[in-house]
């Protein structure tokens, strides 16, 4: 944690409640903060989800990380449409978010929740970028969301 703080700070976010930002400026393929939280099984990770926990990350076959914990500043991390960060997992199972590109100081750090099509209205974006389609849903499917709300806009007879 005490090397994360050189890099970033807490704040609050023009996006969503509070976020996380650079400290300073940071290099692409800077590895920033680790996202720290409890095991838990499948089974336990499901239940959670089930209770919208939305801090659970997949970490391999047999167990997830809940990062809904107060010792995981990362959890605070902000979802973009454009993200200028990654998660990325190591070969310990460590959740460790990185700089897809050069972050100035000041900026926000963000990365895109991955979130796939299934309930996707229930979870509206607020990121403010330029590719922004409305909704959290993952890069690649970005294309798809923007077909889907398009037909939407037709039908209404627009």
């Amino acid at each position: 944690m005490r090397q994360a703080l050189q890099w970033i700070e807490v704040r609050r976010s023009r996006i969503h409640g509070r976020g996380l930002f650079a400290r300073r400026d940071i290099a692409a393929g800077s590895r920033l903060i680790e996202y720290v939280g409890r095991r838990v099984s499948k089974d336990q990770s499901a239940e959670l989800c089930l209770k919208r926990n939305a801090y659970i990350f997949i970490l391999n076959e047999e167990n997830d990380l809940d990062g809904k914990v107060s010792w995981n500043p990362a959890r605070l991390i902000n979802h973009s449409c454009d993200p200028n960060c990654d998660a990325e997992t190591d070969d310990r199972d460590r959740i460790w978010f990185v700089s897809r590109r050069s972050i100035q100081r000041g900026s926000e750090l963000t990365y895109n929740y991955g979130y796939d099509l299934k309930d996707f209205r229930n979870y509206p974006c607020r990121c403010g970028s330029a590719t922004c389609v409305g909704y959290m849903v993952a890069e690649e499917l970005l294309p798809d969301v923007r077909q889907m709300l398009s037909e939407d806009f037709e039908l209404r007879g627009h």
